[in-house]
């Protein structure tokens, strides 16, 4: 009789985790639960229908640098799992992925149906059973074995259990009634919504490099920031909302922050520039000077904040007025009032506390033969392909650790 996985989940972790488990044990009878009509749903959605698969970072050292939980526990997975890992088994499957000048990875055909359709269709041949619209109501231990019970359905019993749910309450309580401690979960990869905020008639205006403070919770990131009609996005305020996910929680996503619109320069270097130009070229008019190359617009609504006349030329405008200037270049105020979150492909940071996992094989330290993968663990990155990049690496080793486990009674079977 076949030794049977059950895996609860049908998202990239849930399965990438059944179509490698199916080819690595194809003496293994696996089946993928999901509550759902429709599996791989973020798949579809994300990078705007394209599906950012992974991101081209391929030192683990470094690469960890982008989750703001689990940064740790990963480095040791990453060194059996990462994006280059990634590249080859999607190519062997059939697929080939493309770098883009951000690092952010893409299937060439620029269409995420490419990956579904690549992972479904692996699953399917290796033998991989998916029963969709299929409600887990509870779970229950017994030795090494489970019995899943389904809504209106008997139970199914189980050699082995995967849990890859991502960030859904409900794979969150089933973990919970198996022994393991939740840590709460809280958005993260959010927008910051400014409303008082002087720019936001300036949506649309986008930098390559800014730096962004919130001076009551000490953080700052640096990157490249969009304004819009709400506040800010892009990679920089992305990547605060992710490392400040549990601050500016705590603080009801109500604080101040600071933005660097010059970080290439200190306060006082921005500041030595102008009096410098003032000195050299008082003719000149500040406003059609820009000296450091910001968006038109931008620069000109910077100098209305600091009562600088438009046309004022640099023998006209106070060194005082160039203090604050050289201030507001570097540490723009704004009142953080709110956050905006990116409806399915929302990230939360929370889950399975960490030191309740096996990072080598993802399996439970509670319950022998019970596996976690992908967000349902306290673990995210930022934007840009880290989080896909957490589904296929914990998915992998998993589905490694759980063929192993039966290769090996099978050979001491026979």
């Amino acid at each position: 009789m076949k030794k049977r996985v059950v895996i609860i989940g049908a998202g990239a972790a849930g399965v990438f985790a059944a179509a490698v488990c199916a080819e690595m044990a194809p003496h293994l009878e696996v089946i993928v639960l999901e509550k759902t009509r429709q599996p791989l749903a973020k798949v579809r959605i994300s990078g705007g229908g394209r599906c950012n698969v992974t991101h081209a970072q391929f030192d683990p050292k470094k690469l960890v640098s982008n989750y703001p939980r689990g940064h740790k526990e990963l480095l040791g997975p990453f060194h059996h799992f990462q994006p280059q890992d990634t590249f080859a088994w999607f190519k062997r499957h059939g697929v080939t992925l493309k770098i883009e000048e951000d690092g952010r990875c893409f299937p060439t055909t620029d269409h995420s149906s490419t990956i579904v359709n690549c992972l479904l269709d692996t699953a399917k041949a290796r033998g991989v059973f998916l029963r969709l619209e299929t409600s887990v109501t509870g779970i229950t231990a017994f030795g090494k074995r489970f019995s899943v019970q389904i809504e209106g359905e008997e139970s199914l019993e189980c050699d082995t259990l995967l849990l890859a749910t991502g960030s859904s309450p409900r794979g969150l309580e089933l973990a919970a009634s198996l022994g393991h401690t939740i840590v709460p979960a809280v958005p993260s990869l959010f927008t910051l919504n400014t409303p008082t905020s002087s720019l936001l008639d300036l949506s649309g205006i986008t930098l390559p490099d800014a730096e962004l403070t919130l001076p009551q919770l000490s953080l700052k990131q640096r990157g490249a920031l969009l304004l819009t009609h709400f506040g800010f996005s892009g990679p920089a305020a992305l990547k605060l909302s992710s490392f400040g996910a549990r601050e500016l929680h705590a603080c009801h996503y109500r604080t101040a922050l600071h933005v660097c619109w010059v970080p290439s320069l200190t306060k006082e270097e921005i500041l030595q520039q102008l009096l410098t130009l003032k000195k050299t070229r008082p003719a000149k008019q500040l406003e059609n000077e820009n000296p450091f190359h910001l968006p038109s617009n931008l620069w000109k609504r910077l100098l209305v904040l600091e009562k600088i006349p438009h046309f004022t030329s640099f023998g006209h405008i106070a060194d005082k007025q160039l203090h604050g200037l050289a201030e507001r270049l570097t540490a723009s105020p704004f009142a953080i009032e709110g956050k905006t979150t990116h409806k399915a492909e929302f990230v939360t940071a929370g889950g399975i506390e960490l030191k309740e996992i096996d990072f080598k094989t993802l399996q439970s330290k509670i319950h022998p033969h019970l596996f976690f993968a992908g967000e349902i663990l306290n673990i995210d990155g930022v934007t840009g392909g880290f989080n896909f990049q957490n589904a296929w690496t914990t998915a992998y080793l998993a589905a490694r650790h759980i063929a192993q486990l039966f290769l090996n009674l099978k050979m001491a079977l026979s």
